[in-house]
């Protein structure tokens, strides 16, 4: 492995890990529903990980069976007046 293709590796690796810690545990965030490709609020930030986010309902505080990419998720956005 020469130092230009390890250097690539490295910042390859350190990009992905910088999106999965981008929003804190507690967050609040909506997320992208995968049948319409429109965005639910109310969930908050369970746990992160290299899967991505597990996420907290905020209405009962269940966590969710499964992991969300980062792209499928986001901050969550004030409400329109």
């Amino acid at each position: 492995m020469t130092g230009e293709t390890m250097r690539q590796d490295i910042e390859h690796e350190a990009d992905e890990l910088v999106i999965v810690l981008e929003l804190a545990l507690g967050t609040s965030v909506e997320v992208r529903r995968r049948f319409d490709q429109a965005w639910a609020r109310g969930f908050e930030v369970a746990s992160a990980s290299d899967d991505g986010y597990r996420l907290r309902r905020q209405s009962d505080g269940a966590v969710l069976p499964v992991s969300f990419p980062p792209d499928d998720v986001r901050r969550s956005r004030s409400p329109r007046s």
